[in-house]
């Protein structure tokens, strides 16, 4: 059992009056566990004076191993209930799927990250519960790659999507429900969550100081590594650019067959990757793999953590898209992609119109400050 107590620990250990007499929809996938690994649909399943009545998965699925454009509706194998899909036609619970539920509980692993979708969902979650007049419970996680680093760029309102569900930085620092209060209290989302919170979790804490196992939220993020570097590189995802999906190191390699990654690296400063070291490599993505380059190998950049409370990823994934822009003719970028994952129009031109680093860095810590002293009134843990 790790230092941490979960917000299902939380919640199984005296806080189950929250959900007694309730019939329960449970919105969660593989990441849904308690800190000695028993899954939040076994427990409330077999929980007395709780009827679990149906479970709702995000993107990748309930068991988190889908990758796919959609995912359908099916039954669980385990409990025979009905599993909603949330990443299908519909990305938040309808009213048919909330039909005589009393509660919503939500238990889902994020990374972090803006444009990670599964805050989306609890987003979404929070307007349907509200429209329908029923609370939603959120069983609190850590976030992984620790609660103190917040970066740009920000999310404009214009370019809100599923993958930016509200003006948030892209690294905000915060946990799950730290950002349901705010959803709610600043954004107008839906009712206000009812957070069980973890026990014991500080804001300085990387993954592995919980004494947690650690769960790979979805199929390209198997290390903390790699959630750690995530934001960086998925700011490319919207190019021609391999980010080493179907690899055993995604978001650690950026490349193509016809990248330089000599030139690229002499582009970069020594500043400008700030905790990571970059190195020329090579990789081949899986043949199966349907990501780009299939089965082709790639010339690329790998990056390595070298100073975890030091990476910024903004820097990392710009300084590179700038660098690989400027000296390989075969790049391409795709504006409104780059828009929705970015959520800066500003920065999106003037990338696009070859602005140096620095303007784009500069572009990317706009309103930072601002959101800082927001975020700062829905924190709940120490430092």
């Amino acid at each position: 059992m790790g230092t941490v107590r979960l917000g299902t620990d939380v919640l199984l250990g005296g806080k189950m009056d929250l959900l007694e007499g309730a019939r329960v929809g449970l919105i969660t996938n593989h990441t849904g566990l308690d800190s000695g690994g028993t899954p939040t649909i076994d427990l409330l399943h077999q929980a007395p004076d709780v009827e679990l009545a149906c479970l709702m998965g995000p993107e990748h699925g309930i068991r988190g191993d889908q990758d796919h454009a959609t995912i359908a509706s099916a039954t669980d194998e385990r409990t025979g209930l009905p599993v909603h899909s949330l990443y299908a036609e519909t990305r938040k619970p309808t009213p048919e799927m909330l039909e005589g539920l009393d509660a919503l509980v939500f238990d889902i692993q994020d990374v972090g990250a803006r444009f990670y979708t599964y805050i989306a969902t609890l987003s979404g979650a929070m307007e349907a519960g509200g429209e329908k007049g029923i609370p939603v419970v959120v069983l609190d996680r850590p976030n992984p790659v620790s609660g103190m680093i917040v970066e740009g760029p920000m999310c404009d309102s214009e370019l809100r999507s599923f993958v930016g569900p509200h003006e948030i930085a892209m690294r905000h620092g915060m946990t799950v429900g730290e950002l349901a209060g705010m959803f709610h209290r600043h954004f107008g989302v839906g009712v206000e969550p009812v957070v069980v919170p973890c026990h014991g979790w500080t804001r300085s804490m990387f993954w592995e100081e919980t004494g947690l196992d650690y769960v790979g939220p979805s199929p390209n993020l198997l290390t903390v590594d790699q959630a750690i570097i995530y934001s960086g590189p998925c700011l490319m995802e919207s190019s021609n650019l391999s980010m080493g999906r179907g690899t055993d190191v995604p978001f650690e390699v950026v490349g193509a067959p016809w990248l330089d990654p000599e030139r690229v690296l002499a582009k970069i400063g020594p500043d400008e990757a700030p905790g990571a070291a970059l190195e020329a490599t090579t990789f081949t993505p899986s043949g199966e793999s349907p990501y780009p380059f299939a089965g082709v190998e790639c010339r690329g950049v790998r990056i390595r953590l070298t100073d975890r409370p030091a990476y910024r990823a903004a820097p990392t994934g710009l300084s590179l898209a700038a660098a690989i822009r400027d000296t390989c003719d075969e790049f391409e970028m795709s504006e409104k992609g780059f828009a929705r994952l970015s959520g800066r129009q500003k920065l999106v031109d003037a990338f696009l119109a070859d602005a140096p680093v620095d303007e784009l860095l500069g572009i990317a810590e706009e309103g930072v400050d601002a959101f800082l002293g927001l975020r700062a009134q829905h924190l709940r843990y120490p430092a």
